[in-house]
């Protein structure tokens, strides 16, 4: 299906047209501000509730599915297909790189806020896993679609010692404030696993994190002080609920 055209969700009719950032059908006249992405892959074992989660029901125009047979196939496929702002629900983090890449080349310097309970940084030769979902940001990092100094990474509290390393040679923090600074947008990636474990359901809680008030707080924090290229939702657990997301989703202004 082209970017550029989608299902309404209100009315059903193949006749939601791109249009500026969003969506407008020409059906119904429903307005909407983002196009869904839906990303029904997980790089790595056992992750298929992820895989299957991204099929939750957001009430957006559905702008593309990508399902490839590789990693960077599907980067590649997502880099080229986006909507003009993309909605995007995976599936694993590995979703963000491709969405990442894509919206660099659309403005000048891009911002990566990266909520998760996971740092994301290993790389081959140092994740204790082998599993490519723990290595995306660093992915987007290394092949330049992202400045390190451009990525903020809020509520990470299980970190493996090569990422914190990595951190603190690139100075990468939670300030989203010096993540932001001398950016034009930003990509708002978030794993709902950054979340105090049950808020919601998610495919690796970790103890400790933060309530939705407060993830919310952060995201509607950086629609305040700059455009919102995008929003990711990624590692959702089975049982996950449209409702379960909306605050973020409302937060970012989409």
């Amino acid at each position: 299906m082209s970017a550029l055209r989608a299902r309404c969700p209100s009315c059903r009719t193949l006749t939601a047209v791109a249009f500026d950032d969003g969506y407008e059908c020409h059906s119904c006249g429903a307005a909407y501000a983002a196009g869904l992405v839906r990303v029904p892959r997980a790089w790595g074992a056992d992750g298929e509730a992820m895989a299957e989660a991204a099929s939750l029901a957001l009430p957006y125009p559905e702008a593309l599915v990508v399902d490839r047979e590789t990693l960077e196939e599907q980067s590649a496929a997502l880099a080229t297909g986006l909507p003009a702002r993309p909605l995007v629900v995976g599936g694993c983090c590995c979703a963000h790189v491709g969405v990442i890449r894509g919206l660099a080349v659309r403005h000048e310097r891009l911002a990566v806020v990266w909520l998760d309970a996971h740092g994301d940084l290993n790389t081959p030769e140092t994740s204790p896993s082998g599993n490519a979902w723990g290595m995306p940001l660093r992915m987007a990092i290394d092949e330049g679609s992202v400045r390190a100094a451009d990525v903020a990474l809020v509520g990470a509290r299980d970190l493996d010692p090569p990422e914190v390393e990595y951190l603190a040679a690139q100075g990468i923090d939670d300030d989203v404030a010096r993540a932001l600074d001398g950016t034009d947008a930003a990509y708002i990636a978030l794993d709902v696993d950054v979340l105090e474990p049950g808020a919601v359901p998610c495919f690796m809680p970790v103890p400790g994190g933060p309530s939705v008030a407060d993830v919310a707080s952060v995201v509607r924090g950086v629609a305040a002080r700059t455009r919102i290229a995008g929003l990711g939702l990624t590692a959702l657990g089975e049982g996950v609920r449209p409702e379960d997301v909306a605050p973020f989703v409302a937060a970012a202004g989409l």
